[in-house]
């Protein structure tokens, strides 16, 4: 009979700090946790007694990678309250920003923090003398999205130009024009990340469960729409505590999240799996090339949903650019807001998965009340439920074998695990 003891503190190659704890006596799984040990940053708290206008830029430092995710969904949040409709020019260069961040995100964790787990490194530096082709990629690749959120954004990471009903700055012909260049380049870059990420040896692993993502009729989501879960539900986004239940664990500063089901799974597996039909038809390629096809229930191919979404971005901001250049780009005014007492929600479906912004404001435009649910933290019960159908399945390995296989599962789900403390409630007595 076998005893294993696997006991990380903390797991490398995420953002923020994870255990992992596992325990086996005589063939028996006796524990089996994700502990979360951040602690809660009360980003909610922060925004009480703020007016609406500065939620955007508060809230987007919840993350330094999701930070063009926070801020448009906070927008969306306060527009939806407000009733604002932003313009279609700001629709369209919302939309490119969005797939700015997710190429950004993607190709930091697929080159930068997975893939080194197949290459039989701890980090990406060794990488760089070894396949230092490979890195200088992925470099190109990440300059070229941060650059593509600066020219919207005004910033890379947290932007400033994003505004309640649209910008405060604009990009102008000849800079999008540019962009749109360096994006047909990046198809070879594309090319050849499909190419490299094909030849790696995915381990095989599969447990059914439930996906939940945004979902559109008319266009892969990623900002708006319905919330829809493999498992055939559909909701409107003010019904996302119907989807969420979140409760509180005793090993994590973080709360678990479930559905229909013990667990469910955002991010771009989920996305991958119930909007496959709109993906742009070089990443079906892309998928079909890495062997990803709906539904797959094998939680390390999200790095190989993500290199699939990577494909779409990049061809979507194609088009998106031609049909702004095609409009004009025209100066514009903000969309005029009228105050009052309201209440909305918003979502965006952010590089590691939906996300969630709930704003009271008052007839003063200050925030009375503000929920936000993050993406990670809804994955947590799903990691779980992996580790545990995963222990017995390896058993017969050497015991560092399955410390490794345990953090690349977890690895897998991209978690950004500061983002996701959200643990205690305060109560604020005057």
């Amino acid at each position: 009979m076998t005893n294993v003891s696997v006991n990380v503190h903390h797991l490398t190659r995420v953002e923020g700090h994870g255990n992992i704890i596992v325990d086996v006596r005589n063939g028996e799984l006796k524990e089996c946790r994700l502990e979360i040990v951040e602690s809660p940053r009360f980003f909610e708290a922060m925004l009480l007694g703020k007016p609406y206008q500065q939620a955007s830029h508060i809230t987007s430092r919840i993350c330094g990678i999701c930070a063009v995710g926070h801020a448009t969904t906070s927008l969306r949040t306060s527009e939806r309250a407000l009733g604002v409709e932003p313009s279609q020019q700001t629709v369209l260069l919302r939309k490119l920003n969005f797939f700015g961040e997710i190429i950004d995100s993607h190709v930091l964790h697929t080159y930068m923090l997975v893939a080194p787990d197949f290459f039989g490194v701890g980090s990406v530096i060794p990488l760089a003398k070894t396949h230092t082709d490979v890195v200088l990629r992925a470099l190109r690749i990440k300059k070229l999205s941060g650059d593509l959120c600066a020219m919207i954004g005004g910033r890379h990471t947290h932007p400033i130009a994003l505004c309640v009903g649209g910008f405060t700055h604009l990009p102008n012909e000849s800079e999008l024009r540019a962009m749109r260049k360096r994006l047909v380049d990046a198809r070879r870059d594309m090319d050849e990340t499909v190419a490299l990420f094909k030849t790696l040896d995915w381990p095989q692993f599969e447990r059914e469960t439930e996906y939940v993502s945004l979902t559109k009729s008319d266009e892969y989501a990623f900002i708006d729409g319905q919330i829809k879960t493999s498992d055939g539900f559909l909701y409107d986004l003010d019904a996302y505590r119907q989807v969420t239940n979140e409760k509180i664990v005793p090993h994590s500063t973080a709360k678990h999240a479930s559905h229909n089901r013990e667990s469910y799974m955002v991010g771009a597996l989920a996305r991958v799996n119930n909007n496959f039909d709109q993906l742009h038809p070089q990443a079906k390629d892309a998928a079909a090339q890495l062997g990803l096809e709906p539904i797959c229930y094998n939680s390390f191919l999200n790095s190989a949903a993500q290199i699939v979404e990577m494909v779409h971005s990049v061809e979507e901001s194609i088009r998106t650019i031609d049909e702004l250049l095609a409009r004009g780009i025209k100066p514009e005014e903000p969309v005029e807001v009228e105050v009052k007492e309201c209440t909305g929600v918003g979502s965006c479906d952010v590089p590691r998965g939906i996300l969630f912004h709930d704003y009271e404001i008052g007839d003063d435009g200050l925030i009375t009340g503000a929920n936000c649910v993050i993406p990670t933290g809804q994955n947590y019960a799903n990691m779980e439920a992996d580790m545990r159908a995963l222990v017995p399945q390896i058993l017969d390995r050497p015991e560092p074998e399955i410390t490794l296989m345990m953090e690349m599962l977890i690895r897998a789900y991209d978690p950004c695990i500061s983002c996701s403390t959200h643990f205690l409630e305060v109560e604020f007595v005057g």
